[in-house]
């Protein structure tokens, strides 16, 4: 049991997620994610999460985790190309996590997905929320735009909505 982790997601609270993640900026994430699908046949999810709850917190369950299980409960891997992709932001942990389907794992690999979120981090740090959520969704667009170039019947199969839990 992590008693400085704990602490930490017993100290955050609504308003510093508010204060990082704003409804401008959630919507600044939204409309990001909108255009640049438009780039690729890819689905990118953006999910931000103040806190772990007990559970995870006493099994010292690291973000990953949770990351794969937004994942799967999103339904971020049933696309019909296998390319969804997870942006996670735990915010208690300072941590982000991307998850990638198969179909664009295999295409990537880990290293790509690490320099985009320690990218993102640098950004957080600095108190540029929107700035790194946005530098990151137009990053895994390069991506996918590489391997999943757009055709004439895309369709939007996942929210660009972000969520916040």
């Amino acid at each position: 049991m992590n008693l400085a982790r704990i602490w930490r997601h017993i100290l955050m609270n609504r308003w510093t997620l508010n204060r990082a993640f704003s409804p401008s900026v959630l919507q600044a994430i939204q409309t990001a994610t909108a255009q640049q699908e438009q780039r690729h046949r890819g689905e990118i999810r953006f999910v931000v999460e103040a806190e772990l709850d007990w559970g995870s917190l006493i099994a010292d369950a690291p973000p990953r985790h949770r990351a794969i299980q937004v994942f799967g409960g999103l339904r971020v891997w049933d696309t019909e190309e296998n390319n969804g992709i997870l942006i996670y932001v735990l915010l208690a942990d300072h941590d982000i996590e991307i998850v990638a389907d198969r179909g664009i794992h295999r295409q990537v690999g880990d290293e790509a997905w690490r320099r985009i979120c320690d990218a993102m981090r640098a950004e957080f740090k600095a108190g540029r929320f929107e700035q790194g959520a946005v530098q990151a969704i137009a990053a895994i667009s390069d991506l996918l735009a590489q391997h999943f170039p757009p055709r004439g019947d895309d369709q939007n199969e996942l929210s660009d909505q972000p969520v916040v839990i």
